[in-house]
C-alpha cells in the first residue's frame, strides 16, 4: 500500500472515531449511571412498562430503547435490519414536545437518512410533526421509525406489522390493543413508559397486576431520587411544593386513588426476591384464611436468626374441599421439605372462625384439617389495625424484615391493590392473603437461638489464660 493510501486510510479511520465519540447517543448514562434505565434495558421480557414520577427519567429510557433498536446496535437485545416500530403520544403536540425531541437528541443525523414531516419543514422537524424518520441501521439496511399520536383514533393503527411500539404515557385501551397485534406475528417489543395520574386504570389491571401470571409483562417503578441528574436540593424543595396526595404518582410513579394504598411502602423491587432453598431451622409455621366461594389462601412462612420473614410459598384456591386443601398443603410441604411432628403433621395458624360449626356439616373446618394431618391453632390476633402497623413497619425497614418470594403471587397482587376506604378501614376487597398475612405476623414466633460459635483453637487458649490470670489474682 502506497504512503499517500494509507495516509487517506487513517485519516478516515479518526474521522469515524471521533464521528462516534462525538454521537449524542454516547453521552446516555455515559458520566452518571442511571441504574433504574439499565434494569429497563436488559430487562428481555417483550411487554416492558417504566411507571415513573415526572422527571424521573422514564422518558429517556423510551426514546434510547428505539434508537438502539432502530440502529440495530441494542447492547443486551438481539439485533437485525430494517427494523420498523411506532412511537405513540397521547396528542400530536405531545409528540413534537416530549417523544419526538427525546428521539431527535439521541439519534445522530449522521444516522438519519430521511425525515418526512405531517407538518412543518423538513429542514427543522424540531419545530414540526414528523410522519416518520428512516434511520441507517448498522446491519447495512433501513430502518422506519413511525409517529402516531392516539387522537387520530383506532383506525390509523391498523394494517402494519412492526418490531416495536414505543407508548410515552398511557394509551386508550383500544389503541393498545390494536399495537399488541401489530407486533404479533413478527414476536415484537411493546414498552411503556409513564406517570399514573388517571388512578386505576387497565394498566393497572391488566399490567401492574398481571406481570406475575404473564410470563411476558415486566414493570418497574422510578421516583425522583433514582435520578442522578436531578440536584438533591430540588429534589427536596419539590417534595414541599407537591401535595402528599399527588406525591404517589408525581414522585413515585405509582398507581393511587383518592383513598390512597394501605401499603405504600411495599416495593416489588425490593421486598419480592427469587426463591431459595430455605432452613429447617428458619420454617416456622402455615397460615390460612379459609373460604369457599371465596378462595382460600395459604402461605408458608419461615423466619431468619435476625428475626427477618420469609413468605416461601402459596396456595391459592377457590371453590375446594378440605380434603383437596389439605392435600396440596403436604404436596407445597413435601417440595419443600417442610418439617413435621413426629406423626408426620403440619402445624398452621387459621381464622378463629374456622370453629364454627354450620347446618352443613357437624364438625367446624379446623376439626377436618385437624383430622387430615393439619393442626391448626385458632388462637390467632385478628387486631385489624395493630396488623397493618406491624405489617407497614416490616416493610419500611432498611434493611427490610420481610421478604416474598416471586412465586406468591396472590400475595404479592394483593398488596399492590389493597386500599383505605371509609372510616380509617380497608376496603374489604381481595384481602384473603392479606388476612392471613396478618394472623402470622401478631403470632410471630421468636427468631431461633443461634448455635453456639465454635472457638478456634487460639481462642480456646485464649480463654484459659483469662481464667488463669483470673485464678491467680484470687
Amino acid at each position: 500500500m502506497k504512503d499517500d493510501e494509507l495516509i487517506l486510510r487513517l485519516l478516515a479511520v479518526e474521522k469515524e472515531q471521533a464521528l462516534r465519540e462525538n454521537d449524542p447517543a454516547n453521552g446516555y448514562n455515559k458520566d452518571v449511571v442511571h441504574e433504574k434505565q439499565m434494569v429497563f434495558h436488559r430487562c428481555q421480557k417483550r411487554n416492558r412498562w417504566v411507571f415513573g414520577g415526572n422527571r424521573s427519567g422514564k422518558t429517556e429510557c423510551g426514546a434510547m430503547e428505539c434508537v438502539w433498536l432502530a440502529r440495530g446496535i441494542h447492547p443486551y437485545r438481539a439485533n437485525k435490519p430494517d427494523v420498523s416500530g411506532w412511537v405513540v403520544s397521547l396528542t400530536r403536540q405531545v409528540q413534537r414536545d416530549v417523544a419526538q425531541a427525546k428521539l431527535l437528541k439521541y439519534l445522530s443525523p449522521r444516522h438519519i437518512l430521511s425525515v418526512v414531516m405531517r407538518e412543518g419543514r423538513q429542514e427543522s422537524p424540531e419545530y414540526g410533526i414528523i410522519d416518520y424518520i428512516t434511520v441507517r441501521n448498522a446491519f447495512g439496511g433501513v430502518s422506519r421509525i413511525g409517529f402516531r399520536s392516539c387522537d387520530q383514533g383506532r383506525e390509523k393503527f391498523q394494517g402494519t406489522s412492526l418490531d416495536f411500539v414505543w407508548f410515552d404515557e398511557e394509551p386508550p385501551k383500544d389503541i393498545y390493543d390494536e399495537c399488541r397485534m401489530r407486533v404479533f406475528d413478527k414476536r415484537g417489543d411493546i414498552f411503556g413508559t409513564m406517570t399514573p395520574l388517571k388512578g386505576l386504570t387497565w394498566v393497572y389491571d391488566e399490567i401492574e397486576l398481571n406481570q406475575n401470571h404473564d410470563p411476558e409483562v415486566w414493570c418497574e417503578y422510578m421516583e425522583w431520587r433514582d435520578n442522578p441528574y436531578l440536584d438533591p436540593e430540588e429534589v427536596k424543595a419539590m417534595e414541599k411544593v407537591i401535595p402528599e396526595s399527588e406525591q404517589l404518582s408525581r414522585r413515585f410513579g405509582k398507581f393511587s386513588t383518592g383513598e390512597g394504598l394501605v401499603y405504600p411502602e411495599f416495593d416489588q423491587s425490593v421486598h419480592v426476591i427469587e426463591p431459595f432453598p430455605v432452613p429447617e431451622q428458619w420454617q416456622a409455621t402455615i397460615s390460612i384464611d379459609p373460604g369457599l366461594s371465596n378462595p382460600t389462601s395459604c402461605h408458608f412462612y419461615a423466619v431468619d436468626y435476625d428475626g427477618t420473614i420469609y413468605v416461601v410459598a402459596e396456595h391459592f384456591e377457590a371453590g375446594q374441599s378440605v380434603d383437596y386443601h389439605a392435600k396440596r398443603l403436604f404436596e407445597i410441604a413435601n417440595r419443600l421439605g417442610w418439617k413435621k411432628d413426629a406423626k408426620g403433621r403440619l402445624s398452621a395458624l387459621i381464622d378463629s372462625a374456622a370453629n364454627q360449626r354450620t347446618l352443613a356439616s357437624e364438625k367446624s373446618v379446623a376439626e377436618l384439617f385437624a383430622e387430615r394431618g393439619i393442626l391448626v391453632n385458632t388462637n390467632v390476633n385478628k387486631d385489624l389495625y395493630s396488623g397493618i402497623q406491624r405489617i407497614k413497619s416490616l416493610f419500611e425497614q432498611r434493611p427490610p424484615k420481610i421478604f416474598i418470594f416471586s412465586c406468591c403471587v396472590n400475595l404479592i397482587r394483593e398488596l399492590k391493590s389493597y386500599w383505605w376506604g371509609a372510616g380509617d378501614r380497608p376496603k374489604k376487597i381481595d384481602d384473603h392473603a392479606l388476612d392471613e398475612l396478618r394472623y402470622f405476623v401478631m403470632t410471630l414466633p421468636a427468631p431461633p437461638k443461634l448455635p453456639p460459635p465454635v472457638k478456634s483453637q487460639i481462642a480456646l487458649d485464649k480463654d484459659r489464660l483469662i481464667r488463669r490470670n483470673q485464678w491467680t489474682r484470687k
